[in-house]
Order: structure tokens, then C-alpha cells, then sequence
């Protein structure tokens, strides 16, 4: 596809989704669609190779989210090729993001993004979550396909601040996950997400910490 479709299919889809957006996010994400398909040719990064499919299973998916965010520091865990994180930075530029995973031609994929789209808000993280301890906890820690429920709080509950919040991107609603987190973990609340051009079921699980799930 020529580049005036997937300008017209990602800013039909980012009007879809109705949020307020910087100005200059449309060629920011289309400058990151064409850095994932062009590394992605020799580094496997994601099994999705059409950048019109990214848009809705990447990008717009990704940004489904952002109502969700809280706080100003956000983690996100096992970000792969910088998703959700690196779209969240793009629409979100006041807000500060550490995007760890544990490969390292990930990392270096998403470290060169953060430098060619010239994002000072991201930081890039070689670990794995359960070893990575920052200075400082997140307001926001975030998983998309990550884990299941329980074992994304083992890994990644202590990033979080006492009052942060856990979010877990996942495609059906995840009942038998949800019975199965520990009692320090609950749910405040689990939302359906509408993701423009993805016919697929997509939710978001808000995490909190037992004492502070109702809030």
C-alpha cells in the first residue's frame, strides 16, 4: 500500500477513537509504522507485515488505552516492538515512559524508534520485568499480551507505586484469569475497548493494590 493509504487508514481511525491528540502525531506514527516494517524484514519483530494491518492491530489498538493512564512515570512491560509504549509516548509527550523487555533485538529496535522519532520521553530497558528495580515506582504499569493476570502482578506488582495501577491489555473478557489473582491484586474494574478496523474483542483490567481498588 502507497503511503497516502496508510496516512488516510491511520487518520481515519485515529478520528475514530476521539481523543485529543499533539499536533504532528499522524507522521509521528506513520514514521514508526515505516521503521517497524522496515526492521521488521530482517528482525521478526511482529508477525503482522502489512503496515495497514498494523495500524488497527498495533497502533490504534495500543492507543485504545490511553483513557486508563494515570500519573505522569508509566512502565510498560514486555513492550516487544514498543507497543503499547512507543504510540502512548507519541500521543502522550508529558508524560515519561520506561519500555522494558528482555530481548535484545527488541531493544535496540526500540532504542533506535525513540531516537529517530526523537522521543525524550521514552527510556528503553534491556531486563526482564522481575529483575528490573527502578529507583522509583510507576503510576502505570502496563502489559499487552504479556502474561496472564496473576502472573503479570508476580512480575511486574512491584514497579507500581502503594497507590499505582497494574493494566492489562487482553482480548476476551479474561474471567477465569481474574479468579485466579492473588487476594493483593483486584480488579477496580475491567472495560471493553473499541479499537477502529479490529473486529476482535478487546479489554482493559484496571489493577489496583487491595487497599486502594476502589479507588
Amino acid at each position: 500500500m502507497s503511503d497516502p493509504n496508510l496516512k488516510s487508514v491511520l487518520g481515519n481511525g485515529l478520528s475514530e477513537l476521539g481523543s485529543a491528540l499533539p499536533a504532528g502525531v499522524t507522521e509521528s506514527l506513520l514514521d514508526f509504522l515505516r521503521l517497524l516494517e522496515k526492521w521488521n524484514k530482517t528482525w521478526n519483530l511482529t508477525a503482522v507485515r502489512d503496515p495497514i494491518d498494523m495500524v488497527p492491530r498495533h497502533v490504534l489498538d495500543s492507543l485504545s488505552i490511553r483513557p486508563w493512564l494515570a500519573g505522569t512515570r508509566i512502565a510498560d512491560v514486555g513492550s516487544g516492538a514498543g507497543l503499547p509504549g512507543i504510540p502512548l509516548a507519541i500521543a502522550e509527550p508529558g508524560r515519561r515512559f520506561v519500555l522494558i523487555d528482555s530481548a535484545a533485538k527488541r531493544t535496540r529496535f526500540m532504542t533506535q524508534a525513540a531516537a529517530t522519532l526523537g522521543l525524550s520521553n521514552v527510556e528503553v530497558v534491556h531486563s526482564r520485568a522481575e529483575d528490573y528495580r527502578p529507583d522509583s515506582g510507576f503510576d502505570t504499569v502496563i502489559s499487552r499480551a504479556f502474561a496472564s493476570l496473576a502472573d503479570f502482578t508476580a512480575a511486574a506488582g512491584h514497579l507500581a507505586k502503594p497507590d499505582g495501577r497494574l493494566l492489562a491489555m487482553k482480548g476476551r473478557y479474561p474471567g477465569d484469569e481474574i479468579a485466579q489473582l492473588p487476594a493483593t491484586w483486584q480488579p477496580a474494574k475491567v472495560e471493553s475497548l473499541t479499537v477502529p478496523g479490529l473486529a476482535a474483542e478487546r479489554h482493559v483490567v484496571v489493577l489496583r493494590a487491595a487497599m486502594y481498588r476502589d479507588g
